[in-house]
């Protein structure tokens, strides 16, 4: 009977771009996700940023825009990101949405109700030199547990351990580096330890891994204690009701996202929200997360749900880090990858490959080897799959006008009826999230075709024309042998196996497909061109090389930033004469690289300035925009004209803004 499915990947957080590391994830979902549509499932894989905290309003504040902007840029930019990895997400959207903000307020007040929330004073960590109350993010010392050093207020990323940040040993501001002192403060509880009988259950139910299980048991014989949901203003995020200057914790509201991005879906597609988040419900519900945040989607979360009423997740999926050639993730090695800085050099499927041959059903590390990824694609991809097609279809082609053989060779039918066979087991593979293996059993597949066309030599076979009926079947049996794997990696390299389809003419490949009831015989095919090329030295070479420049371009960028220029005094910023003015045009300079000669409307007369922002605008993007110039600068004699005036902008050294006034503003107006 078919299954529907709602999946999710963690939410990446809005303040950092998209690396490697959340593609380990966001991959192995999608190649799972992909799996079950395969299957005839009905699948909704759906994701959003995690927006709220202090870390955002802080790097909101510093960049001179508000949260919400910072968040939708965010956003912006992770789903192009993800979109050229072919993650297919349904939905992706954000965690500050009136969705979320309803299903926290009602699962609180749910929780309220229940009796399950306890509100006392507490101690925190205050910064005297911000005079702000401390997040856990912005607190490090030494771990109470274990004792490793410079971890956070919340949580230990050594041995996973959660506490308060006053537990801490030898706690330091992060933001001014002071130490800081204890301040009472009013705060609101989940009583976690009374909801510890159903975790007890629940976490041993084969809900989440066995190892997981097993660290759990050291929390329970730890003891559970209350869980603090709420955070003193100022705080980005959304206020608990009747808590006036109190605001739910994210870690509250974003696993609340995952229902809040689900309500959206629901309205958009006239899907029945209840019935897939009901308590006794058929549907299923999996997560797939890191085991850096198992403690909260394995405690916290299910009981949430559980003492509102609400259903539970089927499973948690949870994995291991990705390190590189063997070691954490470095900026200055190189090996902190973006996913933009990869897309720039690489092809995306061939890490989509590279991870699932490496990735499994545990939680240990994957490790991206940039040798062994290079060895690997060019060997398995280039040298095995794609070889298959590209050295017989030429023939078909050729000698045959494109027509496959109305039978296939003999001696080729033991092969492809393995073919067929193997579908039961690499798709339990598949479903088990047992990826390496299956990869491992499709290239043991593709060696045993490729050992076909060796044995038969179609290119020997061309040049007897006695024997072109066997050139016929042979090739023929080669390109059934390739659409049986384009089938089995289709999971895994999506573009690529559309493309495949188009060359093939086939409609969308799927499981069932691995039947010989759908076998190409007698079927048509276009010509043959190149779908993939190797890799070579110079791109992962290159790819390294800018990892470290963008590390270099940061840390000149914050050095910028942090430049002040030599202070005047309040005469002379009176003497600038600031106006608002109007572009009534914009011509190019063939001769200058970076300048636009601007035409504006200062109200009471016209100016001709030019500006260097032609690297940052088209022409219609700037007539009829306002703007600021500096109206008293003396004129400037130019190689092109005469410059009567300067217009502002602001820039990093890599790009340049002009700056508008708000909406109201007239030409002419003086800048006060």
């Amino acid at each position: 009977m078919p299954r529907t499915i709602i999946v999710t990947s963690a939410l990446p957080y809005a303040n950092g771009s998209i690396h490697l590391g959340h593609m380990v994830e966001h991959i192995q979902t999608d190649i799972w996700v992909r799996h079950q549509r395969m299957n005839g499932q009905t699948v909704h894989y759906i994701c959003a940023d995690d927006t709220h905290g202090t870390p955002v309003m802080l790097a909101a504040s510093q960049q001179g825009i508000t949260p919400e902007q910072m968040i939708e840029k965010a956003r912006q930019e992770h789903m192009k990101d993800f979109a050229g990895f072919f993650i297919d997400h349904d939905l992706y959207y954000s965690t500050h949405t009136p969705e979320t903000e309803h299903y926290a307020k009602d699962i609180y007040t749910r929780l309220k109700n229940a009796g399950l929330i306890a509100v006392r004073s507490i101690e925190q960590l205050f910064d005297p030199e911000k005079s702000m109350f401390l997040p856990d993010r912005f607190i490090k010392g030494e771990c109470p547990r274990c004792h490793a050093k410079d971890q956070y207020g919340d949580n230990c990323e050594v041995c996973g351990a959660s506490y308060t940040p006053t537990e801490l040993i030898n706690p330091v501001s992060a933001i001014s580096g002071a130490t800081p002192i204890k301040k009472t403060s009013e705060h609101y509880f989940f009583k976690l330890k009374e909801c510890e009988n159903f975790l007890r259950e629940w976490t041993h139910s084969g809900t989440i891994p066995e190892e997981a299980a097993n660290k759990l048991n050291e929390w329970f014989k730890s003891g559970l204690t209350d869980w603090d949901i709420s955070r003193d203003k100022p705080y980005f995020g959304f206020e608990i009701p009747d808590a006036p200057g109190k605001y739910f914790y994210v870690w509250l509201d974003a696993p609340i996202g995952y229902i809040g991005t689900f309500k959206k879906l629901a309205d958009t597609k006239g899907l029945d929200f209840e019935q897939y988040w009901k308590k006794d419900t058929d549907t299923e519900l999996y997560h797939f997360i890191g085991k850096d945040i198992l403690y909260f989607h394995s405690l916290f979360w299910p009981a949430m749900l559980h003492a509102a009423n609400l259903r539970t997740p089927t499973k948690l999926f949870v994995h291991g880090f990705l390190t590189v050639n063997g070691q954490k993730m470095s900026k200055s090695r190189g090996s902190f990858i973006t996913a933009q800085s990869y897309l720039k050099h690489l092809n995306a499927e061939y890490l989509r490959y590279y991870f699932a041959a490496k990735m499994n059903s545990s939680m240990d590390d994957i490790d991206l080897n940039l040798d062994d990824f290079m060895n690997r694609v060019n060997s398995d991809l280039v040298g095995k799959f794609i070889n298959i097609a590209s050295r017989t279809s030429g023939f078909i082609t050729k000698r045959f006008d494109g027509k496959l053989a109305l039978q296939f060779d003999e001696t080729a039918l033991p092969i492809i009826e393995r073919l067929y066979a193997e579908a039961t087991h690499i798709k339990e593979l598949y479903e088990e999230r047992e990826f390496a293996k299956a990869i491992r059993e499709i290239m043991a597949l593709a060696d045993l075709a490729n050992q076909y066309v060796d044995q038969q030599k179609p290119w020997d076979l061309a040049k007897d024309e006695s024997r072109l009926a066997t050139l016929h079947q042979v090739s023929s049996s080669c390109i059934e042998m390739f659409r049986c794997l384009s089938i089995y990696l289709k999971p895994v390299l999506p573009k690529l196996i559309q493309q495949i389809e188009v060359f093939l003419k086939l409609s969308p490949l799927s499981w069932k497909h691995l039947d010989k009831k759908y076998a190409l015989t007698a079927h048509e095919i276009l010509p043959y061109h190149h779908l993939i090329a190797r890799i070579d030295t110079k791109q992962i070479e290159a790819l390294v090389d800018e990892s470290k420049n963008n590390l270099t371009e940061k840390k000149n960028q914050q050095a910028q930033y942090a430049a002040l220029s030599e202070t005047i005094g309040i005469d002379d910023f009176s003497k600038i004469d600031l106006r608002v003015a109007k572009i009534l045009d914009a011509v190019e300079i063939p001769e200058a690289d970076k300048l636009l000669k601007l035409t504006l409307d200062l109200g009471f007369e016209q100016r001709t300035v030019f500006a260097g922002i032609k690297s940052q605008y088209q022409i219609d993007q700037l007539i009829g925009r306002l703007t600021v110039m500096v109206a008293n600068l003396a004129p400037r004699k130019m190689r092109f004209g005469e410059s009567q005036g300067m217009v502002l902008a602001a820039g990093d050294g890599n790009s340049i803004y002009l700056l508008s006034p708000d909406s109201g503003a007239k030409p002419g107006m003086k800048i006060k």
